[in-house]
């Protein structure tokens, strides 16, 4: 037996309830067997009239039943949440919440949620009158106080022409939450009934309509901690600037382009947050003036342009530590290179103290570091606590490595209160 063969995959119960979105849970289930996990397929009946079996089983490579009589002598009913690393139900709909909520069994997906002591991740889709109703609602909460993670389903376009919140997430973002919740290990929701918010990208100051003073921020690692802080349960807003990236599941989102964009939108909204993690890239310096017309190249090639006045942005960081409400944690981010004077991480030991943070997140920003990659390695610096290094990693990863972080820091700050 080969190597790869004596290591156990990791193996996942997909539970599918009867919604149209069972469609785009095929493309989920293929990713999870490409990627290398053992699925074992559970649908409800409903669930098959809208995909049939034939097509579960030859994605999975496991036969699929719905009932709990087939091959009764196995007790599947027992035996598959039993064994399992992880259930996820998608499409949850308000039906199979309801039920789940209220521990019924009459079919072999409800038995097996009741059986598994494996984390339960339910991604619900439905249309938006269901999704608000009290009844789901309530259900929702039971399922999140019993350590269900719950994720919030997206807007956009529902059955028929009908929009609003209530659309199953894209198969690559199911996917990505998936993964992070068998990472993780476990199925607590430690940031449920919080408000964060965040920041992402880079900001572009304008000279004239088609030039702008930027930075090569992508948005990655900002968007990998709305989409993180959503996961562990939030109520995220995420302010994004100029960023082309898919909206986070569950995640509220406002784009903006400059510094005073950034500012604007974040001052309003930490009114009601409870964190703030200022991730984007904000530019220091703007243009005095912005030109209204594009600014032509002289025919004389031998001239000169004319110097560009620069002036300094508001800070954004210092103003929310300043104005930040009783009890909100606030982390920043520093995108920082060395130099003559200092390295990269005194560099940003000095910020944590000029700016006054309570967390402060180090990347190095120079070739091959943080911008326009995939991965991250941070140094995580706590204001009257000791520092952490995070070694290079998803930047997913690395987002679950902050909330780690402030997690453990609140519970520092209210022991030494």
């Amino acid at each position: 037996m080969s190597t790869a063969d004596a290591v156990r995959r990791p193996r996942i119960v997909l539970g599918v309830a009867g919604g149209i979105a069972a469609y785009k849970v095929a493309q989920v289930l293929r990713l999870l067997t490409e990627s290398g996990h053992d699925v074992q397929v559970v649908p409800t009946d409903a669930a098959l009239k809208f995909v049939g079996a034939a097509t579960w089983e030859a994605l999975s490579g496991h036969p699929v039943n719905a009932d709990v009589w087939t091959d009764a002598h196995e007790v599947p009913h027992v035996a598959i949440g039993r064994a399992a690393d992880l259930v996820v139900v998608a499409p949850a709909t308000a039906d199979l919440m309801a039920r789940a909520a209220h521990g019924l069994a009459d079919d072999l997906l409800t038995n097996v949620l009741l059986t598994a002591t494996c984390p339960v991740v339910m991604v619900p889709a439905m249309h938006t009158e269901m999704w608000e109703h009290a009844a789901t609602q309530t259900n929702v909460a039971t399922l999140r106080s019993r350590g269900v993670i719950v994720l919030d389903p997206e807007e956009g376009r529902l059955t028929g022409a009908d929009t609003g919140k209530g659309r199953l997430p894209e198969p690559t973002e199911v996917f990505d939450a998936v993964i992070q919740v068998l990472r993780r290990g476990d199925a607590g929701q430690d940031l449920l009934g919080r408000t964060v918010l965040v920041s992402a990208g880079g900001t572009r100051e304008h000279l004239d309509p088609v030039r702008f003073l930027g930075n090569r921020s992508s948005g990655l690692q900002g968007f990998a901690v709305a989409a993180a802080a959503a996961r562990r349960g939030a109520e995220v807003t995420l302010v994004a600037a100029n960023v082309s990236l898919p909206t986070p599941a569950g995640v509220k989102r406002i784009d903006v382009v400059s510094a005073e964009d950034v500012h604007r939108e974040v001052m309003q909204a930490a009114r009601a947050a409870d964190v703030v993690v200022m991730a984007a890239a904000v530019a220091d310096f703007r243009p005095v003036h912005a030109q209204n017309a594009k600014i032509k190249k002289s025919d004389d090639n031998a001239s000169v342009p004319e110097p560009v006045a620069l002036e300094r942005t508001t800070d954004v960081l210092a103003d929310l530590v300043a104005h930040r409400a009783t009890g909100q944690v606030v982390v920043g981010f520093a995108a920082e290179t060395g130099d003559g004077t200092a390295d990269i991480l005194e560099h940003g030991r000095r910020k944590l103290a000029r700016k006054g943070c309570d967390l402060l997140v180090v990347n190095d920003v120079g070739p091959g570091g943080a911008f326009e990659s995939t991965t991250n390695e941070v140094v995580i610096l706590v204001t009257g606590g000791p520092e952490q290094h995070v070694p290079r990693a998803d930047k997913s990863s690395v987002a679950d490595a902050l909330w780690d972080a402030v997690a453990t820091w609140e519970y520092d700050r209210g022991a030494s209160q």
